[in-house]
């Protein structure tokens, strides 16, 4: 009797076209890996209606699938014949010669992942992309599973994507453009900041020398000043200069990308690839600010002149000219009136204002009460938790405060946009998911919360001025220990935000600011104020 003779192709799953790997046989008699068909079932679970991945024939309830055993022995013996190669994908040229020598086609260079390019349900080439369902699919697939859906060819969709990709690389070359500028002028400016500051010191030393000895520890001080701002600032340049000319790098290389794929044959390598390399990266920031703290020192060289006609009476206050003249002013500001140079006034958004939240004053008056305020209805407002956000969104530099009154607390916050606004989620809440920071104070004690993480603050009272600074990598609470009673029934929370530093931070306001908390992290969107006001509790914006 003739042995039988199996073909490979015979005993291939049709969902990942490879041979079988613990057969199943289904109601309609079709056989699939186990572990296929029970993904391919997973992925309809919702539906509660489960189907052939081949005839489409539909089962419910799901059926309980068990081990085809002949399938199982057919296999193992076919995988220990050792089946030519002209049966595996190896020999994929000569399959292609042997099944289209007779028919004219087109034939591209193979590049980029091939199995992504073939449709896993109808092994047909990926050449058409359903805009409706916004995926690329093939052939067999327009004329079934998107029968109905708005089509393209892959052609088509490219060339739109290629529009944008020009658009794309006249945007990064003018972003390289700007920032080679930058980096020429950040140079020049560091060269002349370091000439500014040798000739200062030069100067410095050649006319304390003339001086008498009592001067000569002054000499030292000036000297130490100068050379501390210069350490500095020059300091702070060198890592912006590293910064920039890391993002130039990183502009270019993706320009080089992108012209190197807008010349790639393959339509959906294209596609596939366009979408990663499309995004531009993260910008570095360079401020006038900057700049000014890389400032000449003239004024510190005509001071130290002066000191060598002045009496030694004198010593001392021109010495402190000196220290005044040499000191730049610094990024992160100290005293409360640097941070209110950074004021900035609040408006609450009323379309995300909690019904039991009553305004007044203007709506610079939170109060949580029992009477549902009469609020229309609005997809951006708070619908469970006693919250709200403002309008503005932080941009540069700001700084802000708020008083707040009660014995149940308050929570001052800052968060995305994106925040949820509907349900008792943790979602909604301030503090208790990765889109937003709080600082909760009551009338004993102070904590702060992010994405759900409580962190108990050490303070023994705040029945006293309170304030908070932001700046967007740090978050800041500082305490005034002073004047306790003074403020017994109003306490005073400052905010101040510096987006291009990335840091939040808290203070404590009074006659002095006073650091409780601080964080560093990184945002990666804006920033609006918010607010979350216990029962019994009130906040006003200052």
């Amino acid at each position: 009797m003739a042995e039988a003779r199996f073909s490979q192709d015979e005993f291939m799953c049709p969902v990942c076209l490879d041979l079988l790997k613990d057969p199943v046989t289904i109601h309609c008699g079709h056989s699939y890996c186990k572990i296929c068909i029970t993904g391919h079932w997973d992925q309809e679970y919702e539906k509660r209606v489960y189907s052939c991945p081949q005839c489409r024939q539909t089962f419910s309830p799901r059926p309980t699938l068990g081990k085809n055993t002949i399938l199982a022995e057919l296999v193992e013996k076919l995988e220990k014949t050792k089946l030519p190669a002209d049966c595996y994908a190896g020999a994929g040229v000569d399959r292609h010669e042997e099944y289209h020598s007779r028919k004219p086609h087109k034939v591209i260079d193979a590049t980029g992942r091939l199995k992504d390019m073939i449709c896993r349900k109808h092994d047909k080439v990926l050449e058409i992309y359903c805009i409706t369902d916004q995926q690329y699919i093939c052939v067999l697939c327009k004329d079934y599973e998107h029968k109905k859906h708005k089509t393209v060819s892959a052609a088509a969709q490219r060339t739109e994507k290629q529009t944008q990709l020009k658009e794309t690389q006249i945007k990064l070359r003018q972003r390289i453009q700007q920032r080679e500028k930058d980096l020429q002028q950040m140079r020049e400016a560091v060269v002349s900041h370091k000439r500014s500051a040798q000739t200062a010191v030069e100067d410095s030393e050649r006319i304390f020398t003339e001086l008498i000895h009592s001067l000569e520890r002054s000499h030292s001080e000036a000297t130490q000043w100068i050379r501390d701002q210069e350490k500095d600032a020059v300091s702070r340049a060198e890592g912006r200069l590293e910064r920039l000319e890391q993002e130039i790098n990183d502009l270019r290389r993706r320009d080089a990308e992108l012209e190197q794929l807008s010349h790639t044959q393959h339509h959906i390598h294209f596609l596939q690839s366009f979408q990663s390399l499309s995004a531009p990266p993260e910008s570095t920031d360079v401020n006038d600010v900057f700049f000014s703290s890389l400032s000449s020192f003239d004024g510190v060289r005509e001071s130290v002149r002066q000191l060598k006609v002045k009496l030694e009476d004198f010593c001392k206050e021109e010495l402190k000219k000196i220290s005044d003249r040499v000191t730049f002013t610094d990024i992160n500001p100290k005293t409360r009136n640097d941070f209110l140079q950074y004021s900035h006034q609040l408006t609450l958004d009323l379309n995300t204002v909690y019904k039991h939240l009553s305004l007044s004053e203007r709506n610079s008056v939170i109060s949580n009460t029992d009477t549902v305020q009469p609020y229309p209805d609005h997809p951006d407002r708070f619908d469970y938790w006693p919250q709200v956000l403002c309008r503005e969104s932080v941009s540069g530099r700001c700084y802000w405060e708020i008083e707040w009154s009660g014995n149940n607390g308050v929570y001052i916050s800052v968060s995305y946009k994106s925040i949820s606004r509907k349900g008792e989620g943790y979602e909604c809440l301030f503090g208790y998911n990765g889109q937003s920071w709080s600082l909760y104070c009551s009338s004993s004690s102070y904590s702060f919360r992010h994405n759900k993480m409580e962190t108990e603050l050490p303070v023994k009272s705040i029945r006293r001025r309170i304030g908070v600074y932001v700046d967007q990598r740090r978050i800041g609470v500082y305490e005034d220990q002073r004047r306790i009673g003074v403020y017994e029934d109003q306490r005073r929370i400052g905010v101040y935000v510096d987006p291009s530093a990335g840091t939040l931070s808290f203070y404590s306001v009074s006659d002095t600011m006073s650091l409780i908390h601080t964080v560093q992290t990184t945002f990666t969107q804006p920033l609006y104020p918010g607010f979350y006001v216990c029962s019994g509790s009130s906040l006003k914006l200052c």
